[in-house]
């Protein structure tokens, strides 16, 4: 099936076009076998949020918008199901905030980490003077003993302020005791990586990364002590709870 073949009006459209994506994205050598099963995992947690941005997420989104726009160095991280599912979206929010991209991944070889890197070009990197990181693997995150550890030392190894799309608990534990903001992006409000971050998205990445952008690109023209006060604002345990909530509250369709 292509996306093409599946028509918007079917009532399962979005979840179906998200796993054509994450099935291309194995077929291309983006994504790993393993990121299907994480996949349905998020799908679960995404039917029981009723498959929609709460207005706790949308206020997250907000807040995550101010915290990269006050950023030193930004940078959004991405893996393969990230690649396969909002390459242009990642493209789009890493020029709205000046900040760099890095592949990063946990079933690392260097054939998926070019490919994900060529991807990411195809949908526009280059033309919105975005850098791709993440070959040079120059320095490590302490505490960690497998390939996630390896980064650019000008990228997240420098960064202030960390994107971390999708279920990453040790990692967002690693990069919180090296000093860093992170803003995470995950259907699990009990995750280690929800739990972790300064900003917890509980949102499918799909609608979360735009919906940044949009943010990103409203609070443009606003000064640093109005985005400082949308942060100061952001309660992340609220957001969690409120989301926990949701998801235990939700009508099934």
């Amino acid at each position: 099936m292509s996306e093409i073949d599946v028509p918007e009006s079917h009532p399962r459209y979005q979840s179906l076009l998200t796993r054509h994506r994450i099935e291309a994205g194995v077929d291309r050598g983006i994504t790993s076998r393993q990121g299907l099963i994480a996949e349905g995992r998020g799908e679960a947690f995404d039917y029981l949020l009723g498959e929609r941005t709460t207005p706790d997420a949308d206020d997250a989104a907000r807040a995550a918008a101010a915290l990269l726009l006050l950023a030193e160095r930004p940078v959004l991280s991405v893996n393969g199901n990230v690649a396969a599912l909002v390459p242009g979206e990642t493209v789009d929010l890493a020029a709205a905030v000046a900040a760099d991209i890095e592949v990063n991944l946990f079933n690392r070889t260097d054939d998926r980490m070019r490919a994900i890197a060529a991807h990411l070009r195809e949908h526009g990197a280059d033309e919105a003077g975005v850098e791709i990181r993440g070959l040079d693997a120059d320095a490590r995150v302490p505490g960690l003993d497998h390939e996630r550890a390896k980064v650019d030392a000008d990228g997240i190894g420098g960064a202030d302020v960390v994107v971390v799309p999708l279920e990453d608990g040790d990692r967002a534990e690693a990069l919180t005791a090296m000093g860093k903001a992170e803003i995470v992006i995950d259907l699990n409000p009990l995750s280690r990586s929800a739990q972790t971050a300064t900003v917890p998205i509980v949102d499918n990445v799909i609608r979360a990364v735009p919906n940044v952008t949009d943010h990103a690109r409203d609070l443009s023209g606003a000064s640093r002590a109005e985005r400082e006060a949308l942060l100061q604002e952001f309660d992340a345990a609220a957001a969690l709870t409120a989301a926990e909530n949701a998801i235990r509250s939700g009508d099934l369709r």
